[in-house]
Order: structure tokens, then C-alpha cells, then sequence
């Protein structure tokens, strides 16, 4: 049913359509409140990641402390303590070594960790996208849609498994090393005074500019996927016209526009980190020559061991390196902050489908179909995809149960559209439409399409057996009956000549067999269906008069027990139809059978005779 995109009149004004929109502030709070909430349901993994960071880093610390200490040992009035320098070596590679290890297994865990979560939240999508209504999958292209479920939730996921444990790790070791940094020297801390504010507001002004440039880089590649993936599926199409060269330039154009957002975004993304990283080397630079300062006064007796002046050769060794400590994790968040701009965006874009609307809940009275008789009234139905264009205007019909409604009429007349109406992808928006006397809004949704079987021109295979795809209508269905609906529909010969027989595999699609065979084994489908009321779309066009014939014949039988719609161009498959609707311009211009049609000398008349003559 899918009318495709770019073109569709639905896509125009389009409120879910993507925009340019910044992600302010808000949006991102709202963000990280949402991802921490699929944070805390893998709490125990979460909780274990915390105490690994804390105890790793926590040894990480000591290490300085300890170097600072043998320093001191070495550079001692006495001469060099060697078992001091020695003992303070030891706990200072056992520090290191313990918190190698744990770094690892943290490692580890957060790839664990963040798989669970992305499987939850692609599970989470996937199933609002089974929830949302047709109307969405016809205004959104399929290649974004699948951009969202892979690229943008790959993008959380490296967010989730790598930055996650970063920014833990930085926040525990700035607070660390501060505080030991305050127990050597609290004059020197007054360097970082400057530093520091210095950093987070360049870091704060560019993180503004850059947020934007990622939110474009996921949508022009959604573009670009739902492009590929347009232009893959009309392949046959496009080499039948010979436009590979106009179609590679329209490629060659999107392509294009995708790599410059991706290189907009990487590049001002990428200044952040060096341009962070100067300040924070400027910052060791002056620790170390107001160390050297202080040391100089401290060793000539200017300032005595108790001032706050005071500061040995270790403690300076001891202060450089914490400094590093604290500089480093400031300048690994700015690194990775550009990062986060990319998985913020790419968790709006999945959110954003999360949020969509389903479709609307059943009334709480409504009730469920049973012993359908197959009766089915439209009443002065109006209905527009848009509210800019009406498709149907003022529709009546009454179909009669186990009779056969065929609709005709020009391209765009409205034909799809009545099919949609029926099994309540679109509501209508006046006017109303029967089921045995229920009016379908009051009927719940899975028990109408229930009633109703499909047969589109478009066929629908899964990857799977043949035998998996026709008792796809009918799950409890045996084998005796598959092989009925198969024979049914003509292709049971076929079938049985294959290798496997209904064990073949079906690729993709179907695409190892032909589009005819594809259209047959989807009419068995609908055979072995015990739908009392059938809807075919142009069901028979894929497939040569020949067996054409042969497969009308099964179906008349099987349609004098069920209430039918059939869309059909070739009007050889619909002479026998008890109704025949001519729908020109979403309006009933004619009506009746074959012969009556016929003798009017009207559109239809018209028609048949222009395939016949």
C-alpha cells in the first residue's frame, strides 16, 4: 500500500517530517532522562561498572603518591633510602597493574552493559513500528526508517560502551586528583583558577555551534539511505530507461550532501579536543614554573616546612602528575563531547519514532467481529489524505454478502484509497462505513482485518519455505490443506518440481523465483484463508492469460462463498462481477454489471472496448 516518497501529496506539510531543529537544553536533559532510565532497568551491571570505576581509578590515584615518596627517598639529606625508594616502587606498580586489570574488566562489562540496553531499545522501536498506522510508513521513507533502527542506535551504543565509561572515569578523577592536589600545595591549585573557567567556557560556546551540525549529519543520511534504498528497488526500471548516469548524479548529489555534513560535523567536532588539550598544557606548564619557583624558596630557607608556601622536589613530581590526572579527563570529555552531540542526535531521531502516535486505541466499547456474514455499506463516505485535497467524494456502495464489488476507473481516482478505508489503515473523514450493520470505528481493529484477506499486486514474500509463506493465511492449517490452496491457485505442479518441494527456501522477497510464481503462491495464501470477505488489488497482473484463466476459475468458485473487492485494469477478470463500480475523480460516475455497463455506452464501455477492439 506503501505510494512511496518524495512525490506522495501526504509528505507535504508533513508534522513528523525531519527538520533542522537544534537540540536546546531541554531537549537534551529530556534525552539523558530517557537513556538513564535504560540505564537503571540494567542496574546490577550499571551498579558493578560504578564500584570497577571507583576502585580503578582510586588506585590509579595512589600511583603519584607513591612516586612522589620515593622522590623524596632519593633526594634525601642522609642519602638515598633505598628500601623507602623500593617499598613506594612496589605499591606503585601494584597500584598501576591492579588498576589496569579492572580497567579491562570494566571494559568488558560496558560492552555487556551496552548491548542490553541497545537491545532493549531496538526491540522497543521495532515494536512501535509493528504499533505505528499505515499513514506513517507512507509518508517516511523505508531507508530512514532502517537508518534509525541500525546507524543511529549503533551511534548510542558506541556512546553507551565507551563515553559512558569515560565520563565516569573523568568525574571521579578531576574530584580525586583536586583533592590531593589541595593536601601538596594550595598555591598552586590557584593555577588551575585560571585555567580551568577558561576551558568549559570555550568548551560550553562550541559545543553550541557543533550540537547542530551532528543533528544534520543523521538526517542527510537518512536522506541518502532512503534514496539507496529507493533507487536499489527500481533497479530493472531505471537500467530499462537507461538513467544510470541521471540517477548516479542525483546519488553523487545526496552522497555529497551527506559528506559534507559528516565532515562539518567531524571537523568543528575535532577542534574542540586540541583546542581543549592547549589549555590544559598550558596549565601543566605553569603548575611546573610555580612549582619551581616555590621549590627554589623552599630550599633556600625563605619559606619555612610549616608555610603553605613550602613544597619538597616530590611534591612537585607528586602535583605534576596530578595535574595531568586532572587536566587529562577534561580534556578526554571535550574529546568526547563532540561524540555525545552525535548520540544525542541519533537518540532524538529514535525517540522521535518512539514517540510516534499508534494507532488510535480501540473505543472501550467496541467489539469484536464474529460469524461475519460479510455485508458492507459505505454512506456518503468523504475522505482526504491531506486536508489540501479530498480523494473521495460523498461514496455510497452496498455490497451484498458473498457478492463481488469490482472497481475500475483512471489512475488516481481513488480505488486504493477504498481499500484502505475498508480495513482501517485511514478513518474517513465523513460519512461512514458498515460491516454487518457495525459501524467500523466501533468494531476493534484486529477482529475487521481478520475478516478480510489480501492479495496485492505487490507481493509479500519472507524469507522462509514455501510452505511457511502460503500457511502464513492460516497457521494451524495442515499439510493436506496447503497443498489444496496450492493447486488452487496452479502452483502446486510447480512447487513439486522443485528440488525441495514446499521445503524450498525463498530468498528475500522471492526473488530466486519469478514475479508470476511470487503471485501465485500469495493467491494460495489467500485461498487457505478463512476470511469470509477477500480484497484483490490488480491480484492476477503479474501473471500470462493462460494461467490467468485457470486461476480465475478457482477463485470464482472460491469467491461464491465470501463478499469480494477486486481493483482491477485487465476487465477480463471482472466480467462476471455481481457489481461493477466505475470511480472517476473519487465519485461514482457508474454502476452495475457487465452487460448493463455495457449497453449504457459510458466510461466503462469505453474502456472494455479499447482492451478488446
Amino acid at each position: 500500500m506503501n505510494r512511496g516518497f518524495t512525490r506522495d501529496p501526504r509528505y507535504e506539510n508533513n508534522p513528523n517530517k525531519i527538520n533542522n531543529q537544534k537540540l536546546d537544553r531541554k531537549t537534551t536533559g529530556r534525552i539523558l532522562r530517557r537513556l538513564f532510565g535504560y540505564v537503571l532497568k540494567e542496574w546490577p551491571l550499571f551498579l558493578c561498572a560504578v564500584i570497577l570505576t571507583l576502585l580503578s581509578n582510586q588506585l590509579s590515584l595512589l600511583g603519584p603518591s607513591y612516586s612522589g615518596k620515593a622522590i623524596d627517598a632519593i633526594a634525601a639529606e642522609g642519602g638515598v633510602q633505598f628500601d623507602v625508594v623500593w617499598e613506594n616502587v612496589i605499591r606503585m606498580l601494584f597500584c598501576y597493574a591492579s588498576s589496569a586489570l579492572m580497567a579491562y574488566i570494566l571494559a568488558v562489562l560496558m560492552i555487556r552493559f551496552s548491548q542490553r540496553i541497545v537491545y532493549r531499545m531496538r526491540r522497543q522501536l521495532f515494536e512501535k513500528l509493528s504499533s505505528l498506522p499505515v499513514s506513517y510508513f507512507d509518508t517516511h521513507a523505508t531507508g530512514d526508517i532502517i537508518s534509525r533502527i541500525s546507524y543511529d542506535i549503533d551511534t548510542v551504543n558506541a556512546s553507551l560502551s565507551h563515553d559512558l565509561v569515560q565520563v565516569m572515569t573523568s568525574i571521579y578523577t578531576v574530584i580525586g586528583s583536586l583533592i590531593f592536589m589541595w593536601q601538596i600545595s594550595k598555591p598552586m591549585i590557584l593555577v588551575f583558577v585560571i585555567t580551568v573557567p577558561v576551558s568549559i567556557i570555550f568548551t560550553r560556546y562550541r559545543s553550541k555551534k557543533v550540537r547542530p551540525l551532528f543533528q544534520k549529519r543523521s538526517r542527510k543520511l537518512g536522506e541518502l539511505n532512503g534514496y539507496a534504498e529507493e533507487m536499489i528497488s527500481g533497479c530493472r526500471t531505471i537500467q530499462g530507461y537507461h538513467r544510470e548516469e541521471e540517477i548516479g548524479k542525483r546519488f553523487d548529489q545526496r552522497n555529497e550532501d551527506a559528506m559534507d555534513a559528516y565532515y562539518n560535523a567531524e571537523f568543528y567536532g575535532a577542534t574542540l579536543g586540541p583546542s581543549v588539550n592547549f589549555i590544559n598544557n598550558l596549565s601543566i606548564s605553569l603548575v611546573m614554573i610555580f612549582g619551581g619557583i616555590l621549590y627554589m624558596f623552599s630550599q633556600n630557607g625563605t619559606v619555612s616546612e610549616a608555610s603553605l608556601f613550602f613544597i619538597t622536589l616530590g611534591g612537585i613530581a607528586k602535583f605534576v602528575q596530578y595535574s595531568r590526572k586532572f587536566a587529562g579527563p577534561i580534556n578526554e570529555f571535550a574529546n568526547i563531547l563532540h561524540e555525545f552531540q552525535s548520540a544525542f542526535s541519533a537518540a532524538e531521531r529514535v525517540f522521535r519514532v518512539i514517540d510516534e502516535e499508534p494507532e488510535p486505541v480501540d473505543k472501550p466499547e467496541a467489539k469484536a467481529l464474529s460469524d461475519v456474514s460479510g455485508e458492507v455499506d459505505f454512506k456518503n463516505v468523504t475522505f482526504g489524505y491531506t486536508s489540501k485535497k479530498t480523494i473521495l467524494h460523498d461514496v455510497s456502495v452496498h455490497a451484498k454478502p458473498g457478492k463481488t464489488i469490482a472497481i475500475v476507473g483512471p489512475t488516481g481516482a481513488g480505488k486504493t484509497t477504498i481499500i484502505n478505508l475498508l480495513m482501517r489503515f485511514y478513518d474517513v473523514n465523513d460519512g461512514s462505513i458498515y460491516v454487518d450493520g457495525n459501524e467500523i470505528r466501533d468494531i476493534k481493529r484486529d477482529s475487521l482485518r481478520r475478516a478480510y484477506t489480501m492479495v496485492l499486486q505487490d507481493t509479500w514474500l519472507f524469507h522462509g519455505t514455501i510452505y511457511d509463506n502460503i500457511v502464513y493465511g492460516k497457521e494451524n492449517a495442515t499439510f493436506e490443506e496447503v497443498k489444496a490452496a496450492a493447486k488452487a491457485a496452479r502452483i502446486d505442479s510447480y512447487i513439486e518440481r522443485l528440488p525441495d518441494g514446499y521445503n524450498t527456501v525463498l530468498s528475500d522477497e522471492g526473488v530466486n523465483i519469478s514475479k508470476g510464481q511470487r503471485q501465485l503462491i500469495t493467491i494460495a495464501r489467500a485461498i487457505l484463508s478463512d476470511s469470509p470477505m477477500l480484497i484483490m488489488d490488480e491480484a492476477t497482473s503479474n501473471v500470462d492469460s493462460r494461467t490467468e484463466i485457470k486461476i480465475q476459475e478457482a477463485l470464482n468458485e472460491l469467491m461464491t462463498s465470501r463478499t469480494c473487492f477486486i481493483i482491477a485494469h485487465r476487465l477480463s477478470t471482472i466480467q462476471n462481477a455481481d457489481t461493477i463500480l466505475v470511480l472517476q475523480n473519487g465519485e461514482i460516475t457508474e454502476q452495475g454489471n457487465h452487460e448493463e455497463l455495457m449497453r449504457k455506452g459510458g466510461f466503462y464501455s469505453t474502456l472494455y472496448n479499447s482492451q478488446f477492439t
